[in-house]
């Protein structure tokens, strides 16, 4: 996974019983404006302004063959939202000042924001940690990206733009390059007298945020001085998902058995 920018947290899972991937999770800073979060807060623009840093966005997560047949996305979304990626999450970062706004900050991580891959999510619809909604869809995006400009031809945009375009970043302290590939994209598109609309795929990703406790929302707006954590240790975590998804999955769909890992090399030793 990238390092990227901004604030990060990676995690490998993996199986201790033969020392094997499960699956990755990547944390980082989430995008200032998204209407659909934002609609299930309640912000308004300051408060979000002032306590988006209480959120970080899942922008990997998911479970590597064979654990994927085995449904462990599921697992890897849960541990999520564990009590040990918060504590992580408030060791790294309490008491840091932020780096655009300078004011200290107290470590609160009170929601997850993430998205389908495409179009309706199988791993975060219905899932649940001892009954509670774990994920909650809150809409889907407009279809919007750089994916469908295919076979090097965004490379190419992004190389025009490099020359030939102005980039939107207002503060010296937000660093000097493109904000997202989008944005660099629609530059490109701009100053070749296309349509900017252009980015607009219309292949839509479902939207969701995990609230990390019952008064998470009310956190996130500056309603409460609390959110109220749940209490999700890791190994109850996987008790969980390992009675509700795992047993009876593993006895249904044995593909998983006869594995090779060597199915998934791409080149020769």
């Amino acid at each position: 996974m990238s390092a990227g920018y901004g604030r990060r947290l990676r995690y490998l899972v993996v199986d201790e019983h033969n020392d094997k991937l499960v699956g990755l999770l990547g944390l980082g800073d989430p995008v200032f404006a998204l209407a659909a979060r934002d609609a299930w807060v309640g912000w308004g623009r300051d408060t979000r302004r002032r306590n988006l840093r209480h959120v970080m966005e899942a922008f990997v997560l998911g479970a590597v063959p064979p654990y994927n047949d085995l449904l462990c996305g599921k697992l890897v979304a849960l541990l999520a939202t564990s009590n040990e990626v918060r504590e992580a999450f408030r060791a790294k970062y309490a008491g840091r000042p932020g780096s655009i706004s300078g004011r200290p900050f107290t470590g609160e991580l009170a929601a997850l924001t993430t998205a389908s891959a495409l179009g309706r999510s199988s791993i975060y619809n219905r899932l649940t940690y001892r009954g509670d909604p774990a994920f909650v869809s809150v809409g889907f995006s407009a279809g919007s990206g750089e994916f469908h400009f295919a076979d090097g031809t965004y490379d190419e945009m992004l190389a025009f733009a490099e020359h030939h375009c102005a980039r939107r970043t207002k503060k010296a302290s937000w660093g000097t390059g493109w904000r997202n590939r989008r944005e660099a994209a629609r530059a490109a598109l701009g100053a070749l007298g296309l349509s900017r609309e252009l980015v607009y795929h219309g292949v839509q990703r479902e939207l969701f945020v995990a609230p990390l406790g019952t008064e998470a929302a009310a956190f996130l707006r500056g309603e409460s001085l609390d959110v109220d954590h749940h209490d999700r240790p890791a190994g109850a975590v996987y008790e969980w998902f390992r009675d509700r998804w795992l047993t009876r999955r593993a006895a249904d769909v044995t593909r998983y058995r006869g594995f090779d890992p060597e199915s998934l090399r791409l080149w020769g030793r």
